[in-house]
């Protein structure tokens, strides 16, 4: 007997039961990037390896243990993309669309990371969003900021709160990292193996450490805000003053950095304490340098991206999940007669908008009212040969409610679509 193949560990199936909370959340999204002006890019999910090492970091977790790499048949080094704005930087320099300009982009697909694979993170993972080129002042900072304020307000998710940063400039962080390099060198016995190696090349990244220990030496350790130039000092009071008056809340977090070297000015993230261990929901901040670096003209750029399974958990997980129902019909014929008018009745509703399910298949009339109900269905719709006839007699359907205690009731056909118009729009 040959052996069942699994999905590849840390890779999920979204099943069908599932799948409603995912359109829904995905119609949110891009709705409100076309509320903000944001257009769609569709980047390849393979792309040459250097791309990522060079934009995001050779010393990093995410290019040194995490991505997915391998030789093609040219021994071309290729590698699943584990994040897009890379990607996303390399296809605006390629098709010239950033040169010269300001440009607002979304991007939604899966992304890859071979992490170890736990509740709220997974090896294939879904990320929405946005990137905004050409805008060197912090009132773009703000934009992107209230698109995910408005993110959380339309999909109804609450309990998030936002912490920002500044990492200064290239100038200011060389010497802040000087500064941080040279106090935890005073505590080198007391720090981790993974801290002492990102000590001498991304000494950063051990600010955001997990480890109570650690966390409890960086009490004391130097605040990067101190090192900022005074235009740099500018740009974050600024930011600051807007979301005040905006009346968005947040926390400033001097420790919160990004895993990712292409970061510099503002960062920020939205987290949740609903999520267990994976509470960050969303992150971003500007990567004002990385177009550059990648052959494009000096370009100041600002984005972030969500975890869609974190997203949509929150959603299921607060009761705000339509499942897109209020509309829907199911239409049982318990005579073989009355099936082609049936069919004719159904595509008259849907026209008209509505989702039919029709029964297929027969049966009697209880097992096809237990169908209607576990489809999710607001009514059901029953044709028999007495109610499909025309001359002489009824041509009406009746209504059975399933989610409502009303009584039964003989609809006439020709004002069928009007009572559903009127009754379960």
């Amino acid at each position: 007997m040959t052996d069942r193949i699994q999905a590849v560990r840390g890779m999920n199936d979204l099943l069908p039961d599932e799948i409603d909370v995912w359109h829904q959340v995905e119609s949110v999204l891009r709705e409100i990037g076309w509320q903000y002006g944001y257009q769609e890019i569709r980047t390849p999910m393979l792309e040459k390896t250097a791309l990522f090492q060079q934009s995001i970091g050779d010393q990093t977790d995410i290019v040194e243990k995490e991505m997915y790499t391998f030789a093609d048949a040219g021994k071309e080094s290729l590698s699943l993309r584990p994040e897009a704005t890379a990607s996303t930087v390399r296809a605006c320099i390629q098709h010239g669309i950033v040169h010269n300009q300001q440009r607002r982009i979304w991007y939604m697909g899966p992304m890859f990371r071979r992490e170890r694979p736990q509740k709220g993170r997974y090896r294939q993972f879904h990320q929405f969003g946005i990137e905004a080129f050409g805008w060197a002042g912090p009132d773009i900072d703000v934009e992107i900021i209230r698109v995910g304020e408005r993110i959380w307000k339309n999909l109804k998710v609450k309990g998030i709160t936002l912490q920002i940063n500044t990492l200064g400039s290239n100038k200011s962080r060389q010497a802040y990292r000087i500064a941080l390099q040279s106090f935890l060198k005073n505590h080198l016995g007391q720090l981790d193996d993974d801290s002492v190696r990102r000590l001498e090349n991304n000494p950063l990244r051990i600010l955001d450490s997990k480890r109570p220990e650690t966390q409890a030496i960086l009490v004391n350790a130097p605040h990067i805000l101190e090192y900022l130039e005074p235009s740099e000092k500018n740009h974050f009071d600024g930011l600051c003053e807007s979301l005040e008056n905006s009346a968005i809340g947040y926390t400033i977090n001097s420790k919160l950095v990004r895993g990712l070297d292409y970061y510099t000015g503002t960062v920020f993230e939205w987290s949740t304490d609903q999520l267990g261990a994976q509470n960050a929901v969303c992150a971003g901040g500007r990567y004002d340098s990385l177009v550059e670096q990648r052959g494009g003209k000096p370009t100041p750029a600002i984005g972030f991206a969500m975890g869609m399974e974190r997203l949509v958990e929150l959603v299921a997980n607060q009761g705000n999940n339509e499942r897109h129902q209020r509309n829907v019909i199911y239409l049982i014929d318990v005579a073989e007669s009355a099936n082609v008018r049936a069919g004719i009745i159904a595509e008259q509703l849907r026209d008209n908008g509505y989702r039919v399910i029709s029964h297929c298949g027969g049966g009697k009339l209880k097992a096809q009212l237990k169908r209607a109900d576990q489809s999710g269905a607001v009514i059901a719709l029953i044709m028999g040969q007495d109610e499909c006839q025309v001359d002489g007699l009824a041509n009406v359907v009746q209504v059975k409610h399933l989610r409502a205690k009303i009584d039964q009731q003989a609809i006439p056909v020709d004002d069928l679509v009007a009572w559903c118009n009127d009754n379960i729009r």
